[in-house]
Order: structure tokens, then C-alpha cells, then sequence
């Protein structure tokens, strides 16, 4: 399939790289990464998202996007993919946040609503205030990132299926690739946020795919979440830790494409996402 990288100059003020792939006339969805990681986090996704117009963005502080000094509250961070769509000409799309990737496609979708269509979460939190467990060695973070240091934070997060070494090993670049600067500010951006389904109210249709062995986010804020957001529903990977897109992106993939597609069957050709 066509695929091409455009380097988007934003109204935010930085510069990232966006991965295009799919006809440009087929439904657009947007894919927001995790902390830490970069648009390759999407690479055993993608392929098997067909029939779609797939942007792929690294966010700001990490990949290949610019990693300014600053910029990088929550609101900052949905503002960029905003800015993202506002650049590509996209008007509206699908979004699709994993893990904490999650949380700033909520919150885009409670500051933008008219940008967000639809919300695939991927082991994505209720809230993040307060903080995280793994605070204390991000803070001690220095210039360059240590290679070991990235490899160990790969074990925060436990895995119950095979994940390709290949990938495994493009994620440690991802984390060699952020200055200790990023790596905190990120985090903290998060962390000292107001959670989105408490600053405001989504209201587009939304799918939550959860790993029943995730020991980060409890099942009942899983709940809550889907609570907050009418209409929305949650679906359990009974076998599956946190990183539900490193460990069954075929899962992912069937469930989202069947979800979007219930939606684009249930709207009139007219309308638009």
C-alpha cells in the first residue's frame, strides 16, 4: 500500500512527521502513540487497518518531531493534534490514542469536538493526576538517555504474548531518541492534568479495548470511563496485559475496523468524518 511522510509545520509552533497511508478518499483516522514511543508503535497496525486514510503524527518530544523546551501539558498535547488535523485538512477524524495516547485523544475530543468523529482507547487511563509510579527514576533522567536505562523501562509493563524482537527493538530507539527533558515534561504534562471526562463531557462514539491483566489500570476505572462517555463500549481482552497494541494488534485491528464500520453504515453518505 502507498505510503508517504509529510513533515507538518503547526500552528502550535513545531514541526512533526506524519505518516500517510490509504486512498485519500477512504475514511481518515488518526493515530496518537504512547509516552515514550513514536509513530513506529503503529507499524504491526497499520497493514491490517485497510479500507481507511491513515495519519500517523510522532508527537511533540518524541520520534522525529521537533522537542522544544516546553509545550507539553495535556492541553498543549491535544492542541498539537488539532493542529495536526488543521494541517493535513482534515476536518474530522476517527481517533485512535494508545495508552496514554489515549488520554490526550480525550482530551482532544473534550476540546475539539468537532475534530474527533470517533474514539478507539487502547488500554488508555480514567486519570493519570497525581504520581506515576515510575516518577522518581524519570526525574533522575539525564543527557543522553542510557541504553539500559530504556531497555528496563520496557519491563514496567508486563507481556503475555510474543512480541516481535524487531519491535522491541525500534521502541528502545524511540526512547534513545528523547532527550531527559521530554521524557519528564511529557510525563508531567499528564500527570498534573485535570482528567478529561472530569473537565468536560465526549460525546462521540467510542470503543475501549482493555487487557484483563493490566496491572496499571484497574478494571473498575475502565468502567467509569465507559460511564462517562454515553454510549460507549467496553470491550475485555481477557488474556492481555496493558500494551493491548503491542500484544494483539490483529485483535485491535478486527475490533476497530468492525466499529468504524458499524458507524459509517449507520450515517448518511452525506455526512462526513
Amino acid at each position: 500500500m502507498d505510503s508517504e511522510v509529510l513533515h507538518l509545520t503547526l500552528r502550535t509552533g513545531i514541526s512533526v512527521p506524519c505518516l500517510i497511508q490509504g486512498d485519500a478518499g477512504a475514511k481518515p483516522v488518526l493515530l496518537l502513540h504512547a509516552w515514550g514511543e513514536s509513530r513506529g508503535s503503529f507499524d504491526r497496525l497499520i497493514p491490517l487497518l485497510t479500507g481507511f486514510r491513515i495519519y500517523a503524527p510522532d508527537l511533540r518530544g518524541q520520534g522525529e518531531a521537533d522537542k522544544p523546551a516546553g509545550g507539553y501539558s495535556l492541553a498543549e498535547q491535544a492542541e498539537d493534534a488539532a493542529a495536526i488535523l488543521e494541517a493535513l485538512n482534515v476536518p474530522s477524524a476517527a481517533v485512535v490514542g494508545s495508552s496514554s495516547g489515549g488520554y490526550v485523544a480525550q482530551q482532544l475530543a473534550v476540546a475539539h469536538p468537532e475534530r474527533v468523529a470517533a474514539l478507539v482507547l487502547l488500554g488508555c487511563p480514567l486519570s493519570l493526576h497525581g504520581r506515576a509510579p515510575f516518577a522518581d527514576e524519570v526525574d533522575r533522567l539525564t543527557d543522553p538517555i542510557d541504553e539500559n536505562w530504556v531497555r528496563d523501562s520496557l519491563t514496567w509493563f508486563t507481556l503475555l504474548h510474543d512480541v516481535p524482537q524487531w519491535f522491541l527493538e525500534d521502541r528502545v530507539r524511540d526512547g534513545l531518541r528523547m532527550p531527559a527533558h521530554a521524557w519528564k515534561a511529557i510525563l508531567n504534562g499528564l500527570c498534573e492534568a485535570t482528567p478529561p471526562t472530569e473537565s468536560g463531557t465526549i460525546q462521540v462514539p467510542t470503543l475501549i479495548l482493555w487487557g484483563g491483566q493490566d496491572g496499571l489500570l484497574p478494571r473498575g476505572d475502565q468502567e467509569i470511563l465507559a460511564a462517562r462517555i454515553p454510549g460507549s463500549v467496553l470491550k475485555v481482552y481477557p488474556d492481555v496485559a496493558h500494551l493491548v497494541l503491542w500484544e494483539c494488534p490483529e485483535r485491535v485491528a478486527e475490533d476497530t475496523t468492525a466499529f468504524l464500520a458499524s458507524l459509517f453504515d449507520a450515517r448518511k453518505p452525506s455526512d462526513v468524518l
